[in-house]
């Protein structure tokens, strides 16, 4: 590969198709204002980069990034592309990630609003994300000691797993099918709504009115605190620790735990509940 070390590329598509390339100690910044610097690019490493301009990597082949910083001026900064490795990255700016196949993450700080949409094949590890729609109809994402905040979350989100996570999010998993949460706190509000598929495994889960209108939700061991309302209109099979403030027509299956705060099955409920509410 072609080592270009300690330059600076300000102008629009600067790196335009540049092929086995390793940028090193390199920036692209400057009063030009360019854009797309490394569009259509392959073969290309960048390490202890620093990114201040919009759009760098677009419609590109395996690119590793080490040790990289963009900055939030680099907005949208990896679309289209496939084969991406980042390590000990910052990735911020809006729209960090998008349509990007074969995508792993390690070590690295993400604060990016929109940040996976339409992703396929994305593993993410021990890092930190703060993103306001996260993985929105994105397939094929791993999460491994990742710690997330944000808002919506997950949603139309198709093979997800995630482990020894902790999520601070509002209505994640809204729509999202064949989902895997194992040794991870979520909390949030109206987790899970018309969800498919969705387990939880040895998990705490915080937040009002979760997991309602649920096909075929499991919760393997898991602890509740303030979920109220819970499990109206689902199908779900629940062993749970501790209580659970309430559960409100549930559709079936059978729910199992220490204690409930109250069971609420209304008359007008839409659906006649056929789910067994057993105390431990």
């Amino acid at each position: 590969m072609k080592t270009i070390q300690k330059q600076n590329f300000p102008k629009e598509r600067d790196l335009y198709g540049a092929e086995n390339v390793a940028l090193v100690d390199c920036s692209f910044d400057g009063a030009e204002d360019g854009e797309s610097a490394l569009k259509e690019a392959k073969n290309v490493s960048l390490t202890r980069c620093f990114m201040n301009l919009r759009y760098p990597l677009w419609h590109d082949e395996n690119v590793k990034l080490d040790g990289v910083k963009m900055t939030e001026l680099c907005r949208a900064a990896l679309w289209y592309s496939r084969g991406i490795e980042a390590e000990g990255c910052d990735l911020f700016g809006i729209k960090a990630l998008r349509e990007c196949n074969d995508v792993r993450i390690r070590a690295s700080r993400i604060a990016s609003p929109e940040f996976g949409w339409r992703c396929d094949g994305v593993q993410i590890e021990d890092s930190q994300i703060e993103s306001e729609y996260l993985f929105f109809l994105s397939k094929n994402v791993k999460l491994k000691n990742v710690r997330f905040s944000g808002k919506y979350s997950f949603q139309y989100v198709e093979n997800l797993t995630i482990e020894d996570s902790e999520l601070v999010t509002k209505d994640a998993f809204w729509h999202a099918k064949n989902v895997t949460v194992k040794n991870s706190l979520v909390r949030g509000e109206y987790l899970g709504w018309f969800s498919e598929n969705v387990t939880f495994e040895g998990c705490k889960i915080i937040g009002t009115q979760p997991l309602c209108y649920c096909k075929n939700l499991k919760l393997v061991d898991c602890e509740t605190e303030n979920c109220d309302l819970s499990f109206e209109y689902s199908n779900v099979e629940a062993t749970l620790r501790g209580e659970i403030a309430s559960v409100k027509n549930p559709r079936s299956g059978k729910i199992v735990a220490d204690g409930f705060g109250e069971i609420l099955l209304t008359a007008d409920s839409k659906y006649p509940c056929a789910c067994k509410i057993l105390k431990r």
